[in-house]
């Protein structure tokens, strides 16, 4: 029992498993491919993004997990489980999320799936004309791109890349030298896609497709002429995707970061894949080969790897199965029924702050303005953080352009973006060939802060012109991760970003901010300080209220000072998209605590903390999440919303109705779990009413 008279808030009943509610985020992902609501190849969508975060979660936190172990650290969680037993639990949250994955793709994406003509065909069901043509494509298109590699001591088992498609083949006979072979392996080549799509007059059909690994199982006797195939199994490994980097032993981050991206693809093995029906004999041989115990061995009813099944929406033309189109907005001041080049956006800034919610809103303006500056003579400076960037992104060009002409551009790019690595290299290579000053950050700290400054002549004086967000300068995440982006020439704002480039790119101490907050140096701070100060209000009668929305919680301070101030009366509202370490509803701790998760078509990604301030409310829009690395370990920008039109905006858009929705909505309970609200009255969307409020029909002020 909680002793709720005086609790030690530390002890660990009060603390929920970080990597189980990651994976409880991921069953929310999961629950969207079984909700009949959403169109049918959405939901087979979020089957296969439900199937990609687990491979991200074995990659990173599994692989953590695991070596940890390794080095004999068998630490405590905050939630009182040690790394052994947290992994464990991990075991059979997979397991049972697994099996469901795969029944429902079964027994309800299929079917429907074969409903509106579209077909997976199975080997053993193929006609005549299906098995002429599949051998036409074996020996045309997959045969001269396969190696098989038999086992023997010239063949030592083989280096297999993290994530691909195997399959153990078990022989019996000899080969043309004379060797006695019993096993061997074949790659399928990255080169081909995982579906093929058959002619429609072939599959009998409007989409018919077979799985690449039909074909090899097949076919893969022509591989070993001369000797039997008595067996052939896909399987799938997972690999620890982390790097380990002695940033502090490091003369060339880049180099170093380029480097272990070579290793990688060949990193420890953390789990094995493989079908139900391989015999224990061939799954034993395979988890000796990858130094991997029993626990470790994953059977899956069908395809190793239900993502790609995620192709099938893309190459399927049927958009009565797929989300309607919707074509962003733009704020008041930048739309125009006129062909004419676009106003000065200088000018619709010194108008007043711009407020841009993506990707209701489209993301254009911000990348208008800075391929304005790029073309401006009267720019001076120009510089940028830069986190996830497709490669080919025309902000390098803006950048370059901006290089070229005389400006003085430095873009701060962060090489260890989780699997952006390569990418972040290549655009560091392509800015620095241009003459932009590129730099690294900061040693040991991620900038993960998103910011652009551009100081302007004009004049006799020098403005500055800042972008903040919380979200990155990415081209595709930006259509579809919901994010708030600010546009403003505020002093305040501009010396601040202004300070935070001075310390990413020089040295000295940490410069005092007018108005943001900046981690690691104020915002963890600066938080724990206004959550206290809601606890002040409503211990002196005050009505303290804290509506906080982010993609993480799990910093235990943060944690604990929730706990005193919901301990004090504070009403708090989180909206907490994935982990979410805090127990809600505790009595005498956390009853004035509410927890919601919201799910829909696009990721919700925005970080706002509200504060009621006794009347002078305080609202901040952030890079960071209320997470242990985002507060303590990366560079991370925390911004007001100074302007009140827009202040009531992003209280209206990114938290009242986000706190209404009652159709893509789960509560997390007391003991972990998450439960989805279920709709008693009139069914409320925040995404889909956004999507009307902002989208190109609609209009917001801003």
């Amino acid at each position: 029992m909680i002793d709720s008279a005086q609790p030690d808030l530390t002890r660990p009943e009060f603390y929920l498993s970080r990597d189980l509610s990651m994976l409880g985020f991921n069953r929310r992902v999961f629950e969207m491919a079984c909700d009949t609501s959403i169109p049918l190849l959405e939901r087979l969508r979020f089957l296969c993004i439900s199937s990609s975060n687990l491979d991200e979660f074995f990659e990173v936190r599994v692989a953590m997990l695991k070596h940890r172990l390794q080095l004999g650290a068998n630490n405590i969680s905050p939630d009182g489980r040690s790394t052994g037993e947290t992994l464990a639990a991990i075991r059979i949250t997979v397991d049972q999320l697994v099996q469901e994955q795969y029944a429902v793709l079964e027994n309800e994406l299929l079917p429907a799936m074969h409903d509106e003509g579209i077909e997976i065909l199975r080997r053993g069901e193929w006609t005549e004309q299906q098995q002429q043509w599949v051998r036409r494509f074996f020996r045309s298109d997959l045969l001269p791109v396969l190696t098989p590699i038999a086992l023997d001591p010239a063949h030592p088992f083989p280096q297999l890349v993290n994530k691909i498609l195997n399959f153990i083949v078990g022989l019996e006979g000899k080969d043309a030298f004379g060797r006695e072979m019993q096993h061997a392996i074949v790659q399928a080549p990255r080169s081909l896609p995982r579906l093929i799509a058959l002619p429609e007059d072939v599959a009998g059909c409007p989409h018919g497709f077979v799985f690449l690994s039909s074909i090899i199982h097949a076919h893969v006797g022509e591989l070993f002429p001369g000797m039997q195939v008595n067996a052939c199994h896909q399987f799938r490994v997972t690999r620890n995707s982390e790097l380990y980097l002695h940033e502090e032993e490091t003369e060339d981050l880049k180099k170093a970061v380029a480097g272990e991206l070579l290793e990688r693809r060949y990193g420890e093995a953390v789990r094995l894949e493989v079908s139900t029906k391989c015999p224990a004999e061939l799954s034993d041989f395979l988890l000796h080969q990858f130094h991997l115990k029993e626990a470790d061995l994953y059977r899956v009813d069908g395809l190793v790897n239900l993502y790609r099944l995620s192709s099938i929406s893309d190459e399927v033309d049927r958009p009565d199965l797929k989300f309607p189109p919707f074509v962003a907005g733009l704020p008041e001041g930048m739309r125009s029924d006129t062909e004419e080049e676009p106003s000065s956006l200088f000018d619709v800034i010194q108008r007043g702050d711009v407020l841009l919610h993506h990707p209701f809103q489209s993301f254009a303006p911000v990348m208008d303005l800075l391929h304005q500056a790029a073309n401006d003579p009267n720019v001076l400076v120009i510089k940028q953080t830069l986190y996830r960037v497709v490669p080919d992104s025309p902000i390098v060009d803006a950048l370059a352009r901006a290089a070229r002409s005389g400006k003085e551009v430095v873009a701060v790019i962060e090489l260890r973006a989780r699997f952006n690595e390569e990418d972040n290299i290549g655009l560091a290579d392509r800015l620095h060939a241009a003459g932009v000053q590129v730099v690294f950050g900061v040693v040991g700290y991620k900038t993960h802060g998103k910011m652009m400054l551009i100081v302007r002549r004009e004049g006799r004086r020098v403005r500055r012109y800042v972008h903040l967000g919380t979200g990155n300068y990415h081209s595709i995440t930006t259509r579809y991760y919901t994010d708030f982006g600010l546009l403003s020439c505020d002093p305040r704002l501009g010396e601040d970003v202004h300070k935070v480039f001075q310390q990413l790119t020089g040295m000295g101490r940490a410069l005092s901010m007018k108005s943001m907050l900046q981690a690691p140096f104020t915002l963890h701070k600066g938080m724990l300080e206004r959550i206290e100060r809601e606890a002040e209000y409503a211990r002196h009668g005050g009505q303290g209220r804290i509506i906080a929305k982010m993609n993480g919680l799990e910093e235990p301070e943060i944690i604990r000072a929730l706990y005193n101030a919901s301990q004090a009366g504070v009403k708090i509202d989180l909206l907490v998209r994935g982990i979410c370490c805090l127990r809600p509803g505790i009595p005498g701790v956390s009853e004035n605590i509410r927890v919601r998760s919201v799910l829909g078509r696009f990721l919700e990604h925005p970080r706002i903390y509200y504060f009621q301030n006794n009347g002078d409310e305080e609202l901040f829009c952030a890079s960071a999440d209320w997470m242990n690395r985002n507060l303590l370990r990366r560079v991370e920008t925390c911004f007001p919303i100074l302007d009140e039109a827009l202040k009531n905006r992003v209280m209206k858009e990114g938290l009242r109705m986000y706190l209404a929705d009652n159709t893509g909505t789960w509560t997390l309970r007391q003991d972990g779990s998450y439960v989805r609200v279920k709709s008693t009255g009139k069914p409320r969307s925040a995404q889909a009413e956004l999507m009307d409020l902002l989208g190109d029909q609609g209009s917001a002020r801003g």
